[in-house]
C-alpha cells in the first residue's frame, strides 16, 4: 500500500523498518485528541477561505464518522499507516474520497502530534488534580475523626514526641496540596497551542492560529514555530510533578505497611484493599500499598527516560521524540490507578486508638517536656537536657517510664521538680503544649483542617472552571 507521503520514494519501506518506526501501537491513545484537533483545524481552513465550505463540511462529517468508529472500537489500526494521524486520515479518505486529503493543508504531523499531546495532557492534569482532591478529603476525614487520638511521632523511626494522629494525616494533606499546586502551575505550559507551526517554520497559508486556540480552549499559542514543534518541557514538567506525587504516596504506603503490621498494630486496612496468602490462611497483606510503593520506580524511570531522549536533540523535530509518548501514557495510568485506590483505602482505614495510646504511654517521647519544664524554671536548657538523659537512663535500668517515678526519684536529679511535673508529662498536655502555628496542639490542628477545607473549595472551583471551559 502506498504511503500518504510516498511520492518522493521509489521503493517500499522495509517491513522491519515499518514495524520498528511505527507508533500506532501506542499513540492510538491520542485518537480522540487527533479528531478534536482536526475538527478545529478544518473549521479554521474554511473560516480563512483556504478550503471551500462544501469541502469543509464533507471533511467534518467524515471526521465525525471516524470518531464514532473509534468510540465503538471499530476503527482498524494498521502499522502500514504508521501513526494515529495517518490512520485517521486514511480512513477519512476512504469515507469521503480525495477531498479528505485536503485536511492536512497548512499543518504538519509535527505540530499535529504536539497539539494532540497538549490536548491529552491538559485533560489528564485536571483529572489528576480532582483525584488528589478526593485523597485529601479522605485524609481530612481521618483527621477529623482522630482529633483526640494521640500517636507516637518518629524521627529516625525512633519514638520522638507524641503528636495527634490528625496532625500526622494533615502532614500528607499538605504534601498533596503542593502536588496539586505543581500540577496547576504546569497546566499553564500544557495549555498552549502549537498547531500552525507546521513542520518547523510555519506555513505559507493564511491560517488563523488564534481562532484554532479559541476553538480548542487554549489560553495561549506558541510564539516560535521551532519551539512549538520541539518543546516537550510540558511533558517533562508533568512527569516531574507526577514523580514527586508518587514519592509522597510511597512514603504514606511505607507507613501503612508498618502500621498494619502486628508489631505496630496502629491501623487495619479494609478487606477490600488487602489480599491473603495462598499458603498462610492468617495473612492479611497490604498489597495495594506495597504495589503503589513499587510502581513509584517506573514513574521515576519515565521522567529520566525522557530527559535522556531530549538532552542532545538539535532543533527542531527528530524521530527520537516519538519516545515521548509511552512514558507519558504510562505515568498517567500509573498515577491515576494509584490515586483511584488511595482515597477509598484511606477513608475505610480503621485506626486503633487504644494501641496508639498504649504506645505513647510506654515510651519516653515526653522527655523533651521535662527539659522545657526545667528550662522554664531558669535552668539552662543544655543542663536540663543532660539531667533528663540521666533520668531516662535511670528509668531504663529500673524498668520504669517517666510517669512511674515518685517525686523523691525526680528530686534525686533536681530540686526544681514539683508536683506540676505529673501534669506536664501527660500525653494530652505534651500535645497541647505545642500550640505554635503549625504545631500538633488540638487547636492548631483544627485550624489546619479548616484551612485545608478552604483549599479544597478553591481546588474544586479550579476544576469546575476547566470543565465549564471544555464543554
Amino acid at each position: 500500500m502506498s504511503k500518504l507521503w510516498g511520492g518522493r520514494f521509489t521503493k517500499q519501506t522495509d517491513k522491519l523498518v515499518e514495524e520498528y518506526t511505527a507508533s500506532i501501537t501506542f499513540d492510538k491513545e491520542l485518537a480522540e485528541e487527533d479528531i478534536q484537533g482536526s475538527l478545529a483545524h478544518v473549521t479554521m481552513l474554511g473560516k480563512c477561505g483556504i478550503l471551500p465550505a462544501e469541502d469543509v463540511e464533507k471533511i467534518k462529517d467524515g471526521l465525525m464518522q471516524v470518531q464514532s468508529m473509534i468510540r465503538r472500537g471499530e476503527l482498524e489500526y494498521t502499522i502500514a499507516n504508521e501513526d494515529i494521524h495517518m490512520n485517521v486520515e486514511k480512513k477519512l479518505i476512504d469515507l469521503v474520497g480525495p477531498v479528505g486529503g485536503k485536511l492536512h493543508t497548512g499543518r504538519s504531523r509535527n505540530d499535529q502530534v504536539a497539539t494532540d499531546m497538549h490536548l491529552y495532557l491538559r485533560k489528564r492534569v485536571v483529572d489528576l488534580v480532582e483525584l488528589l482532591h478526593k485523597l485529601q478529603e479522605a485524609l481530612i476525614g481521618q483527621a477529623k475523626a482522630n482529633l483526640d487520638t494521640i500517636f507516637p511521632g518518629y524521627t529516625h523511626l525512633q519514638r520522638a514526641q507524641p503528636v495527634l494522629f490528625a496532625h500526622h494525616m494533615m502532614a500528607y494533606v499538605a504534601m498533596f496540596q503542593r502536588d496539586i499546586e505543581r500540577l496547576q502551575d504546569s497546566y499553564k505550559r500544557v495549555d498552549m497551542l502549537p498547531l500552525g507551526a507546521g513542520a518547523l517554520a510555519g506555513t505559507t497559508f493564511p491560517i488563523d492560529r488564534h481562532f484554532v486556540a479559541e476553538q480548542l480552549g487554549f489560553g495561549r499559542i506558541y510564539d516560535n514555530s521551532l519551539d512549538a514543534v520541539s518543546d516537550r518541557d510540558f511533558i517533562l514538567e508533568f512527569l516531574s510533578g507526577a514523580a514527586i506525587t508518587m514519592m509522597h504516596l510511597s512514603r504514606l504506603c511505607e507507613e501503612l505497611v508498618l502500621w498494619s503490621s502486628t508489631e505496630f498494630a496502629f491501623i487495619e486496612l479494609d478487606d477490600g484493599f488487602t489480599t491473603g496468602s495462598s499458603i498462610m490462611p492468617q495473612k492479611k497483606n497490604p498489597d495495594v500499598a506495597e504495589l503503589v510503593r513499587g510502581k513509584t520506580g517506573r514513574v521515576y524511570g519515565n521522567l529520566f527516560g525522557l530527559l535522556t531522549v531530549l538532552k542532545a536533540l538539535p532543533l527542531a523535530y527528530n524521530k527520537d521524540m516519538q519516545e515521548d509518548k509511552e512514558g507519558m501514557f504510562d505515568t498517567v495510568r500509573t498515577l491515576q490507578g494509584a490515586l483511584q485506590l488511595f482515597a477509598p483505602m484511606i477513608a475505610t482505614m480503621k485506626v486503633n486508638k487504644g494501641r496508639m495510646r498504649e504506645a505513647v504511654n510506654q515510651d519516653f517521647s515526653n522527655a523533651t517536656d521535662i527539659a522545657d519544664y526545667l528550662a522554664s524554671k531558669g535552668l539552662p536548657f543544655r543542663q536540663a537536657h543532660e539531667i533528663i538523659g540521666k533520668i531516662v537512663l535511670y528509668c531504663i535500668q529500673n524498668k520504669k517510664y517517666l510517669l512511674d517515678l515518685t517525686m523523691d526519684e525526680f528530686k534525686q536529679f533536681s530540686h526544681l521538680f514539683d508536683d506540676a511535673i505529673y501534669r506536664v508529662l501527660q500525653p494530652e498536655q505534651v500535645v497541647d503544649a505545642r500550640a505554635v502555628y503549625g504545631g500538633t496542639a488540638t487547636a492548631q490542628v483544627s485550624g489546619a483542617i479548616e484551612r485545608a477545607e478552604e483549599e479544597l473549595r478553591r481546588t474544586d472551583a479550579w476544576v469546575q472552571e476547566y470543565l465549564n471551559k471544555s464543554k
